[in-house]
């Protein structure tokens, strides 16, 4: 673990998606983390963009306030004020951008833009007494419901993609494939959920051939989709009478493809330090299948805190404390960017 001794204070704001959430970090130092999730898009089975953005325009403000007074600092006592620019919903992101700007000018401080997928994988280097800081470099398995990359990291700002997917992003799929079987939205936790009273390999689907580091997932969907539909007419409480072994088998069909990725890239980078960063992080399956191939492999592996799995405020105040250091300040002028280069 590292301690970042100083008395930088940033207050980080995250608004990509569905999820309004403020952290105020001291060094790497959480002292508040909070989110408000948006529980109105369960019945659309997805998010819908313009009901998202009108919700963080509920929850920024309370949001913000609460998290400053469970970090027990006042507004003057902050060194910057951070926000994701992007990838994400463009209106989403607006909301978070033009509090933050707004915020920085009243209290003539910094203002830091982030990228949402830098700031999952330096979510690592949060203060955190159950697990190790990576050195650098080290590879990072980032797998959500927008992206799925390798990313070879040399430095806090120094991070390369080794390969990324062609298509669906693995959270995409876990969703597209539990809305096929039928799950509530969100479907990858509910998966989850089922697949561990199942048996992962009492059904067997395809596996994409894609060369080199890239992933696919569309083919595993349509697999699945097929499937479903020639069984359901064989016998119409297929579903029903298989969940559990369905959910195991289509989770570690997805596992499988994204844990012998990232080995042939540990193989082809000589890189043995592997971490894990984004929402599908969380899954317990692939949770489980890194560490076991990091033991494996000899590999020494960094696992996030679910509470930085999923996007959070902290994870962007700790990557803007690298470009507070390095005094990468942006322009009050920046714009948000629904699709933000790497």
């Amino acid at each position: 673990m590292i301690l970042i001794f100083d008395d930088t204070f940033i207050l980080g704001i995250e608004s990509s998606c569905d999820d309004t959430s403020a952290a105020v970090l001291k060094g790497n130092k959480v002292l508040a983390n909070l989110i408000a999730t948006q529980a109105v898009h369960e019945k659309f089975g997805g998010v819908v963009p313009e009901l998202a953005s009108r919700a963080h325009q509920k929850n920024i403000v309370p949001v913000v306030e609460m998290a400053m007074k469970e970090a027990g600092i006042d507004y003057h006592q902050l060194s910057a004020i951070a926000f994701t620019q992007g990838p994400g919903l463009s209106g989403s992101l607006l909301v978070g951008g033009s509090f933050a700007k707004s915020l920085a000018l009243s209290l003539d401080v910094p203002l830091i833009s982030v990228h949402h997928m830098h700031a999952h994988i330096l979510a690592h280097f949060i203060e955190d007494e159950a697990n190790d800081i990576p050195d650098f470099p080290f590879l990072c398995l980032t797998v959500s419901g927008g992206h799925t990359q390798i990313v070879q990291v040399d430095g806090p700002r120094e991070m390369m993609i080794l390969g990324q997917t062609l298509d669906d992003a693995a959270g995409e799929a876990f969703d597209k494939i539990s809305k096929i079987i039928g799950l509530p939205y969100p479907g990858g936790p509910v998966m989850d959920k089922l697949a561990r009273e199942g048996n992962p390999n009492a059904f067997e689907f395809p596996k994409p051939k894609v060369e080199g580091l890239d992933f696919s997932f569309s083919g595993l969907k349509t697999a699945v989709l097929y499937f479903l539909k020639k069984q359901v007419s064989l016998d119409p409480n297929f579903v029903e009478n298989n969940l559990h072994d369905l959910c195991a088998s289509v989770q570690q069909s997805i596992v499988n493809i994204l844990i012998a990725k990232i080995e042939l890239a540990s193989l082809k980078t000589g890189i043995n330090q592997v971490a894990l960063a984004g929402g599908v992080s969380a899954n317990s399956a692939l949770r489980a299948a890194i560490s076991s191939t990091g033991d494996r492999l000899h590999w020494k592996t960094f696992v996030p805190k679910i509470s930085y799995c999923t996007d959070n405020a902290a994870m962007i105040a700790m990557a803007a404390w690298f470009k507070y250091k390095a005094q990468d300040f942006a322009s009050i002028e920046i714009s948000s960017k629904a699709r933000l280069e790497f």
